[in-house]
């Protein structure tokens, strides 16, 4: 018992354990491997038409007709890349002209640091797909709100929808695909 209360008093050995503990800290930091058993469903209904109001004194005659709701500019199945993943992706215009990029009925591995991108990269099967949306244009719209369910993300007005072609659940950290769908219009 002395001799072990020796060894670990030297410098050497205190200065590798405190080694080892703040590399299993920073490593669990980094991967956070505890959010593959976590799950954030989020259902979020697509955005409609707010009719403006209009003042007694203004308002026409006749009744205005409707305002068109959300049309679907494009869409596509999700496949998976570096974690399995499922769902739908779709590119809407709303009545008031803003733009908005859908998620339906996504499943995927929750992970550090996931973002949803437009991208103007190609969708490709397997590894070869899990790198290629950060080589060219894409814009990020902010965090994945959740690993299931369905949710939508604002289009930037400075954005021209009409240059990407594909979405993809990006992992920031790492700068891996989780999962992508090819934009085809319609």
């Amino acid at each position: 018992m002395a001799r072990m209360r020796m060894v670990l008093g030297r410098p050497l050995v205190i200065g590798a354990l405190t080694a080892v503990v703040v590399g299993v800290g920073l490593g669990l930091y980094w991967f956070q491997p505890w959010k593959l058993w976590q799950d954030e469903t989020v259902q979020e209904a697509l955005p409609s038409a707010v009719a403006p109001t209009v003042p007694e004194a203004e308002v026409p005659s006749e009744s205005p007709s409707p305002a068109p709701g959300p049309r679907t500019l494009a869409g596509g199945a999700l496949i998976s890349h570096e974690h399995a993943t499922s769902g739908s992706v779709k590119l809407v215009r709303l009545p008031d002209g803003s733009h908005v990029v859908r998620l339906e009925d996504l499943d995927t591995s929750n992970g550090p640091d996931l973002r949803v991108w437009l991208t103007d990269a190609p969708v490709k099967e397997g590894r070869a797909g899990w790198h290629v949306f950060d080589d060219g244009a894409y814009v990020s719209l902010g965090k994945l709100k959740g690993n299931k369910g369905s949710q939508n993300y604002a289009l930037p007005a400075d954005v021209d929808p009409s240059r990407y072609t594909s979405v993809s659940i990006w992992c920031d950290r790492f700068d891996v695909s989780f999962g992508a769908a090819e934009l085809a219009r319609t």
